[in-house]
C-alpha cells in the first residue's frame, strides 16, 4: 500500500499504520501523488496482486488519472483510496473541497462512494461489507477501482480511541481473506476456423493476464508449437518460455524480406494486443483478414487492424476447448519453420558482425551486449519509446530468458522510474532501461528511491531529448526546429540530481567497461544509476543502416542480388 500525506485521509492513514505494524500491510509512504499510484502499478505487476492508493482530497485525486489509465490499458488491478468531505461542504466553497469523484470516472472499472454525509453513519459489517466489494470489483476485472470516502470531523482520534477501533477487527480473519476473478465461462462453442492442417504463424504479444495464470498459458503455447508447426513471432513482453519450440527471435528485422508475402495464405493466430511494431502490422494486414484473436479475459477490441476475430476465454481455456476436436499436421509447415530459422540466424550473425561489444556505447550495440552482461533471469523493465523497441530488435537472442516489464497500455513515459522501483520493492534487484527525457519526467521517483531504495539498477541511455522522434520522417522535414519542437533536450545533470537524493551513480563511456560497470551496479543492492551518452542522430543513421545490410543478406540468400 501506498500511502500519500493529507489531514482528510488520517483515519485511513492510521488505519493503514496499524495494519502495518502488525505485520498485515507493505506500507509505503509517498510525497507525490501521480508517483505514489505509478509506484503502487509497478507492484501489482510484480506481484499479481492489487496494491492500493491513499490520498487526500482535492487535487491529489487529480494526480492519479495517468496511472488509472495505463492500469485500465494493460488490465492490473489498482486501488485507489481517497479520503472527501462529506455532501454539506461540496459546492460551496468549502477549503480542499472538488468534484474528484468524476475524475477517474472515464477509465475505473468500478466507482464506489462511502455515505455522502460521512463514513461514521456506517456499522462494522457494513464497513467490511463496502471494503470488500471494493477488492472484490479490483480482482475479479483487474482495473483501477475508485473508492471515495467522505469523513466528517473530528478526523485525528486520540490513541484511546483508535484501541477501541482496532479490538472490534477480525484482523486474523481479514489477513487471510483472499479473492480471484471468477473462472471463464466454458465455451459451448468455440471459436476456430482455422485449418490445422495448414502452415501458419503464431503471433504473440505482451501478455495482459493474471499472474497465476501464466503457466497455463505458457503450456498451452508449447502444446500449440509443438501440435502445429507454426513458426511463433513473439513480443519481448509476451511471457514466453526460453526453451519454447519454434521461436523465431529477430523478426522485427526479417521483416518484410525474410517472411512470406500475402499471396503465402499464411494463417494466423494472435495472442493479446499487437506488439509494437510497425512493420509486422503491415505485413498482417497484406495477409488479410480470417485471423483469429485470443485475449486474456479482455473483451474490448484488441484489433487496431480489424482483421480478426476475437475470443477472450484465455489461451489455455481455449486451446483444451478446440484442441481434442483438431487434426493436426505439423510436417505441412516444416518447410517453413526450417526456412524462417535459417533467416533467423543469419540475422543473427548479421549482428555479430556489425555490432562489436567494444568502442564508443550505440543504443543498438548496448541493446545487443547487455543480454549476456546482465545476471541471467535477472528482471528488465523497458521504458515505452526506444528502449522497448531497440530490445525487441537487438536484444532478441535473450527472447524468454528474463521477465520483462514495459508498461505499454497507454505506452506513457511519465511513470517510468515510479514503476521500476515499484517492480524491484516486490521481485528484488531489477535493471531499468530509459531515455533520458522518460527519467527527468518522473524524477520525483528519486523520492521513493531515497525512502527505502529498493534494489533497481537503472540503465540511462541519456541521448539530449527524445531519440525516438530522430527515427520517424518529422526529423527531416522539421529540422531546423526539430530540437525545439520534438526532442526537447533539457539542461539538468542527471548524475548531480540522483546525488541530490543520496542514489550513487556513474558515467560509462566505452561498451567494454559495461561489465564491471553492472558489477559495480548491482553490488549496490539498492537503487544505483548508471550513465551512458549516445548520439541520438548518428544512432538513427546506424538502425537504418542496420536494417538495409540485414534485407541485402536475406536477398542474396534467396537468389537475389544485391549489385547495382
Amino acid at each position: 500500500m501506498l500511502l500519500c500525506p493529507g489531514s482528510r485521509s488520517a483515519p485511513l492513514a492510521l488505519a493503514a499504520g496499524g495494519l502495518a505494524e502488525q505485520g498485515l500491510l507493505m506500507l509505503t509512504t509517498a510525497v507525490d501523488e501521480r508517483s505514489a499510484a505509478f509506484h503502487a502499478l509497478g507492484m501489482a505487476a510484480a506481484s499479481g496482486r492489487a496494491a492500493a492508493v491513499i490520498t487526500t482530497s482535492g487535487t491529489a485525486v487529480a494526480n492519479l488519472l495517468p496511472a488509472a489509465v495505463e492500469a485500465d490499458r494493460s488490465a492490473l488491478p489498482l486501488l485507489l483510496l481517497s479520503a472527501d468531505r462529506p455532501q454539506r461542504l461540496k459546492n460551496c466553497g468549502a477549503n480542499q473541497t472538488v468534484n474528484q469523484e468524476d475524475f477517474l470516472a472515464p477509465v475505473c472499472r468500478s466507482f464506489t462512494t462511502g455515505p455522502l454525509e460521512g463514513l461514521h453513519l456506517l456499522s462494522q459489517a457494513q464497513l467490511e461489507s463496502l471494503a470488500t466489494a471494493a477488492w472484490e470489483q479490483t480482482l475479479q476485472h483487474p482495473g483501477p477501482v475508485h473508492l471515495n470516502l467522505p469523513f466528517e470531523e473530528p478526523l485525528h482520534p486520540s490513541r484511546e480511541e483508535q484501541q477501541l477501533a482496532w479490538s472490534c477487527w477480525d484482523l486474523a480473519v481479514n489477513a487471510q481473506r483472499q479473492f480471484c476473478r471468477p473462472l471463464s465461462p466454458a465455451l459451448s462453442q468455440p471459436m476456430d476456423g482455422l485449418d490445422w492442417s495448414c502452415p501458419g504463424v503464431v503471433v504473440a504479444g505482451p501478455w495482459r493476464g493474471l499472474e497465476a495464470d501464466r503457466p497455463a498459458y505458457q503450456q498451452a503455447l508449447r502444446a500449440i508449437a509443438e501440435c502445429t508447426g507454426w513458426p511463433l513471432l513473439a513480443d519481448q513482453l509476451a511471457a514466453v518460455p526460453a526453451d519454447l519450440p519454434n521461436l523465431i527471435r529477430h523478426w522485427e528485422l526479417l521483416l518484410p524480406q525474410g517472411l512470406p508475402a500475402a499471396d503465402a495464405g499464411l494463417q494466423v493466430l494472435r495472442l493479446g494486443p499487437l506488439p509494437a511494431s510497425r512493420r509486422l502490422e503491415s505485413w498482417l494486414r497484406d495477409l488479410g483478414s480470417g485471423q483469429l484473436l485470443i485475449t486474456e479475459g479482455e473483451s474490448r477490441c484488441l484489433d487496431p487492424l480489424g482483421l480478426s476475430r476475437q475470443c477472450s476465454s484465455g489461451l489455455a481455456a481455449w486451446w483444451k476447448a478446440i484442441s481434442a476436436k483438431a487434426r493436426f499436421c505439423p510436417s505441412s509447415s516444416q518447410a517453413l519453420l526450417a526456412a524462417w530459422t535459417e533467416a533467423d540466424t543469419q540475422v543473427q550473425r548479421v549482428l555479430d558482425q556489425q555490432l562489436p561489444a567494444a568502442g564508443a556505447v550505440t543504443e543498438p550495440a548496448l541493446m545487443k551486449a547487455l543480454p549476456d552482461q546482465l545476471p541471467p533471469g535477472l528482471p528488465l523493465m523497458l521504458s515505452a519509446s526506444s528502449p522497448v523497441r531497440d530490445w525487441q530488435t537487438f536484444a532478441a537472442a535473450d527472447l524468454g530468458s528474463r521477465r520483462c516489464f514495459s508498461f505499454r497500455g497507454a505506452s506513457g513515459i511519465d511513470g517510468t522510474l515510479s514503476l521500476a522501483l515499484g517492480l524491484a520493492r516486490v521481485q528484488g534487484p531489477t535493471v531499468l532501461i530509459c531515455g533520458d527525457l522518460a527519467l527527468q519526467h518522473d524524477s520525483n521517483g528519486w523520492l521513493l528511491a531515497s525512502e527505502s531504495s529498493p534494489p533497481l539498477l537503472v540503465l540511462l541511455i541519456d541521448n539530449a531529448g527524445g531519440g525516438i522522434f530522430a527515427q520517424l520522417p518529422i526529423a527531416s522535414i522539421a529540422s531546423s526546429s526539430f530540437d525545439q519542437l520534438f526532442a526537447m533536450p533539457q539542461r539538468h545533470d542527471p548524475l548531480a540530481l540522483a546525488a541530490a537524493h543520496a542514489v550513487p551513480a556513474r558515467q560509462l563511456s566505452r561498451l567494454e567497461d559495461l561489465p564491471s560497470a553492472l558489477e559495480w551496479g548491482l553490488a549496490q543492492q539498492r537503487t544505483a544509476l548508471l550513465r551512458m551518452c549516445t548520439d541520438r542522430t548518428a544512432d538513427a543513421e546506424l538502425r537504418r543502416q542496420l536494417r538495409e545490410i540485414t534485407d541485402a543478406a536475406l536477398q542474396q540468400s534467396r537468389g537475389g542480388t544485391t549489385e547495382a
